[in-house]
């Protein structure tokens, strides 16, 4: 009878031992696959975000870029794989209501630019900051930027030393407990014009120093939407940076953090900058050698639009999700709860 039960009990074992493991790689994937995507808003008003990861921290900087030098970076961060569309502007406004409600002017209606998934162009340096502390609070994080004042089109403030918790000297703009930031001159240039593969740096975000090959929209390697009619829709920009990034050259420009001749820290109400190119304009504009610039409350309705980047490690980070125990805890559990079982039956005897 003992080595009847015995084989029992193994059998037993193998089986959960299988289904545990199942469970593991199964859950495991599933944390993996969502890993770049982040919900924002609640109900009616939610919308995702994916964000792509750009490694290779310590990277040496371009010099033969604008400016110079540029790309260096020496941290871990996300940069959201898609430009910021309409459809999450226009969920932001319904979910925050009319005290910082951002206004996106009405496009050339022939040309499709108001649909939900076309780039949110149209929207300032200033609105898009708030944007982006909106992403940061309504997720239980800080803010990254500080606005002294409460108009939704006011200039931006420096965190001073009296902001203990927020200011960083190399860069007073940003608070230190930020996740989500617009991208700095250096975090936009590297995941535009960085190759991870090779350590090199290229004229375009194709991973190469000849231009994109024009498309109105799609997804092809190696294309770019630039002099055509409109912008496409933000998931249909292009081919992707050799990091995977969809459309940071062409289809509309987006807003660096950094200002235009880099001196917030002197100036913090400067002109801020802005790449990539747009739809409307030639390939060279794509390139590393082209950066412009914009007042900070100013708006373009047709060109200008914002992409979110999410720093990795910030001082306080978000909660982590709910811990999968490793293979060898489930095998320990499954050989404990079994053995507790096999001990019980020999009581009974």
């Amino acid at each position: 009878m003992a080595r009847l039960l015995s084989r029992a009990t193994i059998t037993l074992m193998y089986r959960l031992l299988s289904v545990g493991i199942a469970m593991f790689a199964s859950t495991a994937y599933v944390l993996e696959s969502q890993a770049g995507i982040v919900t924002f808003g609640t109900g009616a008003n939610q919308f995702q975000m994916e964000f792509v990861t750009i490694g290779n921290p310590g990277n040496a900087a371009d010099t033969t870029g604008n400016p110079t030098p540029a790309g260096a970076v020496g941290y871990t961060y996300d940069i959201g794989k898609f430009e910021v569309s309409r459809d999450m502007i226009t969920k932001y406004n319904a979910e925050f209501g009319t005290s910082n409600k951002l206004i996106i002017p009405l496009g050339r209606l022939s040309s499709g630019y108001n649909k939900p998934n076309k780039p949110a162009t149209g929207v300032s340096w200033n609105n898009a900051a708030r944007f982006i502390n909106w992403l940061n609070t309504s997720t239980g994080g800080f803010a990254a930027y500080k606005f002294t004042t409460g108009g939704v089109n006011d200039n931006i403030a420096l965190w001073t030393a009296a902001d203990t918790l927020d200011y960083d000297s190399a860069n007073p703009l940003r608070s230190k407990r930020a996740t989500y930031v617009l991208p700095s001159m250096n975090e936009w240039y590297k995941a535009a014009y960085y190759n991870p593969s090779d350590s090199n740096y290229y004229d375009f975000p194709n991973g190469s120093n000849i231009a994109p090959i024009r498309i109105t929209s799609g997804t092809a390697a190696g294309t770019a939407v630039y002099n055509t009619n409109g912008p496409a829709d933000v998931t249909l920009a292009g081919g992707l940076s050799p990091y995977g990034v969809m459309g940071m050259g062409g289809n509309v420009l987006e807003w660096e953090e950094t200002s235009f001749l880099l001196d917030e820290i002197s100036n913090v109400a400067a002109d801020k900058a802005n790449r990539g190119g747009c739809w409307a304009w030639t390939s060279i504009e794509l390139s590393s050698l082209k950066r412009y610039k914009g007042q900070p409350s100013g708006r373009n309705e047709y060109i200008i639009g914002l992409r979110v980047a999410r720093l990795t490690s910030p001082s306080t980070p978000p909660p982590p999700p709910p811990a999968v125990p490793e293979p060898s805890s489930l095998v320990i559990g499954t050989l404990f709860g079994l053995g507790g079982l096999l001990a019980k039956r020999r009581m009974k005897r």
